[in-house]
């Protein structure tokens, strides 16, 4: 299994969005896909129409009391396994005082379903530091950040990348950082110069592929499905077609065309 976690420093980037489309985009493939919400505010499990009532477990149970993630996993639209998260996972930060090693939990868990998924893709809270997403880079093969085409973004993306470097070397994690541009603008000369200059600082770890802005990605999330079951034809489709074909390549480096 192959894990991924998204990431950013601030909420509004696209990072859940990405999360649910990318996590839809795999499964169309064929992949088997694991996408574990580890924001409190549950925002991936409200946009697949998942709802955990009182007594049902969720990825707290997981991280707060030991329960087997298998037992936590549901199934969502689009063929998406789903962790779903509830508020109580913001119990985390203040538990993890009392516990040794809190940023290796999630890794644990996941380690008990590597051979029943081949990509876990983690939806992290809108921070860069905390123990939800210190947990979500120690689990992580590769974190990609999400970056807003917008005023700020990149200024933004750069502190946070810096706070991960330095979380990867306090807690010996060897994720690869990559990048990915979302709520692009092509007809915003603000947005391509962004562009332009994200490509200059993250070069080759930035995917080729940038997600547009979308109405249908927001229909999508509103009707609680990935974009892919909404409309497969749409432009946000193919994009997040894109991005997952440059996500398997990672771990199989050959040429798409020959």
């Amino acid at each position: 299994m192959k894990t991924l976690a998204l990431v950013n420093q601030k909420g509004g980037c696209g990072k859940t969005t990405t999360a649910v489309n990318l996590a839809g985009a795999l499964a169309v493939r064929g992949e088997r896909v694991l996408l574990v919400d580890l924001d409190p505010q549950a925002h991936a499990t409200m946009a697949l129409s998942v709802c955990v009532e009182p007594g049902e477990r969720s990825i707290a149970d997981v991280l707060l009391r030991g329960t087997s993630l298998g037992e936590v996993v549901r199934a969502a639209r689009g063929g998406i396994a789903l962790v779903p998260a509830t508020l109580e996972l913001g119990e985390l930060e203040e538990a993890a005082g009392r516990t040794l090693h809190p940023e290796r939990l999630l890794s644990q868990a996941l380690s008990e379903v590597e051979l029943d998924y081949d990509y876990a893709l983690l939806d992290c809270p809108p921070r860069a530091d905390g123990v939800l997403t210190a947990n979500a880079l120690r689990a992580a093969d590769v974190a990609v950040l999400v970056i807003e085409m917008g005023a700020f973004a990149l200024q933004g993306a750069l502190k946070a990348e810096a706070v991960f470097a330095e979380l990867a070397g306090d807690m010996d994690a060897r994720f690869e950082l990559r990048a990915v541009g979302t709520l692009f603008d092509r007809h915003a000369a603000l947005a391509r110069e962004l562009l332009i200059g994200t490509q200059a600082r993250f070069g080759a770890r930035l995917f080729d592929s940038v997600i547009h802005q979308s109405g249908r990605l927001r229909e999508a999330a509103a009707s609680g499905q990935p974009v892919q079951i909404l409309d497969p034809a749409c432009r946000a489709a193919r994009d997040f077609q894109a991005l997952a074909e440059e996500v398997c390549a990672l771990w199989s480096p050959v040429p798409l065309h020959t």
